[in-house]
């Protein structure tokens, strides 16, 4: 039996406070794990569904044999995990605004640190994913203007409901438009939403893309005993290249 509760570390970053938290969870038997940025919960390993949906519906229709993926958004790793899981991905950056995040990935202690921090396709990069996705130079500052099969994103509540009024800008139809200027032809834009579909969204994304839809991922709780709703909304580049 683990312990009850313990925080597992503690950091001052420059959007406030960090913790990293571990609970026993004994209604269901299970250690939870919790990052919390000063009283507002960010990430729990308790319900997981969407952000790993996030990536298999990311890559569903991606039938390269050498896929080259970014992930926006490091948290517990269950996006990163999922994408992992693909065996055509050739290379997977995840992007990250937090040293501290990365930091306990890299010295095991979250629980799939170990396994995305040796595997030889997945590299971990700090840097504000917005400013990389919507910069001329694009998001692998090893490799600049290099383009990818899918960027998938998990950092703000939803495109309404931001973690930092700064990255607004990126849910705009130019902000929208530069990050896909960073995928190859079909290449798909996947952004994970803690609401219901917001249509207004979506459409907003068929402006800027060749095809989008917002797929729904209900799972169970079983702590309240009930159904929860999250969305994967999906972009589509054209396979037409453009010049």
């Amino acid at each position: 039996m683990s312990l009850l509760f313990e925080e597992l570390d503690y950091r001052d970053t420059p959007i406030g406070a960090l913790s990293l938290r571990r609970r026993r969870e004994m209604a269901l038997n299970v250690d939870v794990y919790e990052i919390k940025l000063g009283e507002e919960f960010l990430m729990t390993s308790l319900f997981t569904a969407s952000e790993i949906a996030l990536a298999h519906l990311g890559l569903k229709d991606q039938t390269g044999t050498a896929l080259d993926v970014v992930v926006g958004g490091l948290g517990l790793g269950y996006t990163a995990k999922a994408v992992l899981d693909h065996p055509n991905v050739h290379e997977l950056i995840v992007i990250d605004a937090l040293q501290a995040v990365i930091d306990w990935h890299q010295t095991g202690l979250l629980p799939l640190g170990p396994e995305l921090s040796n595997d030889r396709r997945c590299r971990f990069v700090h840097g504000d994913f917005f400013a990389l996705a919507t910069s001329n130079d694009g998001l692998d500052p090893l490799a600049p203007k290099k383009k990818f099969d899918a960027i998938l994103a998990d950092i703000d509540h939803s495109p309404e409901f931001l973690l930092d009024d700064g990255h607004a800008s990126f849910y705009r139809p130019e902000g929208l438009a530069k990050m896909k200027a960073h995928l190859k032809p079909g290449g798909v834009f996947g952004l994970w939403s803690n609401e219901h579909p917001d249509a207004t969204f979506t459409a907003r994304l068929g402006d800027v893309f060749a095809e989008a839809r917002a797929e729904v991922v209900t799972f169970f709780n079983p702590l309240q005993n009930n159904e929860f709703t999250q969305t994967v909304y999906l972009a589509t580049t054209s396979t037409t290249p453009s010049f």
